[in-house]
């Protein structure tokens, strides 16, 4: 599943140290999420979103 996850980051000059330790995830989880390696569980898709302040749609999109 493709998704924004990476240039939401960049724009708030986060890395994938800072994303992880906001969602309680290791920094692997985010590269292999922002890479598309791997898709996240709902309720780790919902953390995203919250923490974003966005729709999940509007960070993960249909590949």
């Amino acid at each position: 599943m493709k998704n924004r996850l990476k240039v939401l980051r960049a724009e708030r000059d986060w890395n994938q140290q800072d994303l992880a330790d906001a969602l309680g995830v290791s920094r692997q989880s985010v590269n292999a999420i922002e890479t598309g390696k791997y898709d996240p569980s709902l309720p780790l898709a919902f953390r995203i979103s919250d923490l974003f302040a966005l729709p999940i749609e509007a960070i993960f999109l249909r590949d």
